[in-house]
């Protein structure tokens, strides 16, 4: 990633692409397990890790940034599908009608979550190349790379958002069940 970033970018782009096809072959198929769920989130959220880290020794004065990125991305994708789990919901994807209506829009709208998860990796694809070229010039003022970097910098902010509602929701919810089940444990221990 440090010196071949046409190759690098290529992979990462393909790699991202191929992951949409084996979801939706997964579900035309109808081959989707809890494994490969869990399987796809850990994953996508190593893959855009790698290239976070990459880009905060391309960007040192905006690796914080680029750290609070990854935490957001990890904890909050994380906290939520064990959230899921605990509830014993059969999919992480599966938001109640009464549930937060952003995680409902995300989840169920697959032009919103497509928007989000593409523009949010190609903010940082951009970036990643941007460190290298501008890209071919668009209307002879700015490069192609810089153009889309300023576009899907909004989507970027827009996921992180989303990332902290999912950690937020995620960690009121587990706090409801464990207020709960100590309160079933005390009332077991009285009777």
């Amino acid at each position: 990633m440090r010196t071949d970033y046409i190759t690098a970018a290529w992979c990462y782009l393909l790699s991202f692409y191929l992951d949409t096809l084996d979801g939706l072959a997964a579900r035309y198929f109808n081959q989707e397990t809890n494994f490969g769920d869990m399987l796809d989130q850990l994953t996508d959220r190593c893959a855009t890790m790698c290239l976070l880290v990459t880009l905060s020794v391309f960007y040192p004065d905006y690796m914080f940034w680029f750290q609070l990125s990854m935490c957001l991305d990890i904890t909050g994708h994380w906290l939520h599908v064990h959230c899921s789990t605990v509830q014993g919901r059969s999919s992480h994807k599966f938001v109640d009608p009464s549930g937060n209506p952003i995680l409902r829009m995300y989840y169920t709208s697959m032009p919103f979550s497509y928007l989000m998860c593409y523009g949010n990796e190609l903010f940082y694809a951009m970036l990643y190349l941007l460190h290298f070229d501008d890209g071919p010039p668009v209307f002879g003022l700015l490069g192609m790379f810089e153009v889309l970097a300023y576009l899907t910098a909004p989507i970027a902010l827009g996921k992180s958002a989303i990332s902290m509602v999912h950690l937020v929701v995620a960690v009121r919810n587990i706090s409801i069940i464990d207020v709960a089940e100590r309160e079933a444990a005390t009332a077991l221990k009285k009777n």
